[in-house]
C-alpha cells in the first residue's frame, strides 16, 4: 500500500504539462497488478472477494440476493462477473450496487452490470455527480482518468442503512479521497461471533490538489474529519478498495479449515489510518513548499 500511495501522491506534485505523460506512465504500470486474475474466495460470513490481484471487488450474499460492492478497471468486468460464478453465485441475481469512490478504478463496471442486471446503483451523494459524469473531480477534461457513465439510483448520506434481505449496511461519509468518499459497516457472523465489518472507502491523497486550486473546495478539512472518525471506530475486520490496505494476499494465504479467521484483527483500522495521516500531513507540507516556491 505503501508503495502504491507514495506514487500516487508524487504524481500529485508534478506540475500539468508534465502530469499527462507521467500519469500514463503509471497507469501502464499499475494496470499489470490491477487486471490481473485473482481466485475469488470466501472472506468471512457471508462477504466473498471477487475481484483482481490489485483491485478490490466484493460480494454480499443475502436472503433475497446478491450485493455487489464497487467494480474495478472497464476491462476487468468479464473477470468480475465470472469470479461470481464461480463461487456458485448468478451475476444476474445482482439487485443492489453500492460505491465507496467514483474512481475510474473501482466503477469501471457499472453501466455494463447495472445495464444487465437492472440492479439499484447507490453511492454517497456527493460522488453522484461525478459518477453520472464519469470524471475525476477537478479534471473533468482527463480522459485518461474518465470511466463510463452511470445513473445512480439513490445517494446516501452519514448514518443511512441500505437493506437487502437480512443484510443491513450503515454507510458512513469519509470524504477526502473523493468528495462523496463512503465507507460502508455490516455485522457477519464467524464462528458464532458477531463481528463489525468495514469496507473503508480510502484517505489516500492520490491525484487530489489540497492547496492552491484544491481538487474541490474543502478537501483538507474532510480528509482530517475522515481520519478522526475512522480511527475511532470499533472494527473488527477493515477492508479496502485494494488488497495492499489489509495485506489480503497474505491474510488469504493463512486461511486454513478450522482455524480462526486471519482477516478479523480488531483496532487495525485505527493503526492504518493512523499511518495515512501521516502521508496526508507529509504531502500537504509538500504541495504547500511546492506553491510557496511557484509564487
Amino acid at each position: 500500500m505503501r508503495t502504491l500511495a507514495a506514487a500516487l501522491c508524487a504524481l500529485a506534485l508534478v506540475t500539468t504539462g508534465a502530469q499527462a505523460q507521467s500519469l500514463k506512465d503509471f497507469m501502464a504500470t499499475v494496470m499489470k497488478k490491477w487486471t490481473a486474475p485473482f481466485e475469488p474466495f470466501n472472506l468471512i460470513g457471508n462477504i466473498y472477494y471477487v475481484g483482481t490481484d490489485g483491485i478490490a471487488v466484493y460480494v454480499i450474499k443475502t436472503s433475497q440476493g446478491l450485493i455487489l460492492m464497487d467494480t474495478a478497471m472497464p476491462q476487468s468486468t468479464g473477470m468480475i462477473k465470472d469470479n461470481i460464478a464461480k463461487l456458485g453465485f448468478k451475476p444476474g441475481d445482482i439487485k443492489i450496487i453500492l460505491n465507496t469512490h467514483a474512481h475510474l478504478d473501482h466503477t469501471g463496471g457499472f453501466a455494463e452490470i447495472k445495464q444487465e442486471t437492472g440492479a439499484q446503483l447507490i453511492a454517497g451523494e456527493r460522488d453522484k455527480p461525478l459518477l453520472e459524469g464519469g470524471y475525476y473531480p477537478g479534471d473533468e477534461k482527463n480522459a485518461d482518468l474518465g470511466f463510463p457513465p452511470v445513473k445512480v439510483d439513490r445517494t446516501v448520506k452519514e448514518g443511512d442503512k441500505v437493506t437487502l434481505g437480512d443484510v443491513t449496511l450503515i454507510a458512513h461519509a469519509t470524504p477526502g479521497h473523493s468528495p462523496g468518499c463512503t465507507s460502508w459497516e455490516m455485522t457477519v457472523s464467524d464462528g458464532g461471533r458477531d463481528r463489525t465489518v468495514l469496507f473503508f472507502c480510502s484517505g489516500t491523497v492520490a491525484l487530489n490538489r489540497l492547496v492552491g486550486n484544491p481538487t474541490y473546495s474543502g478537501i483538507v478539512d474532510d480528509y482530517r474529519s475522515t481520519f478522526a472518525k475512522v480511527k475511532a471506530m470499533k472494527v473488527d475486520v477493515l477492508l479496502g478498495p485494494h488488497p495492499e490496505v489489509y495485506d489480503m494476499q497474505a491474510e488469504r494465504a493463512q486461511m486454513k479449515d478450522g482455524a480462526a479467521n486471519p482477516f478479523v484483527r480488531p483496532g487495525e483500522n485505527a493503526t492504518y489510518v493512523g499511518g495515512l495521516e501521516q502521508d496526508f500531513d507529509k504531502q500537504f507540507a509538500k504541495q504547500t513548499a511546492a506553491l510557496h516556491k511557484a509564487n
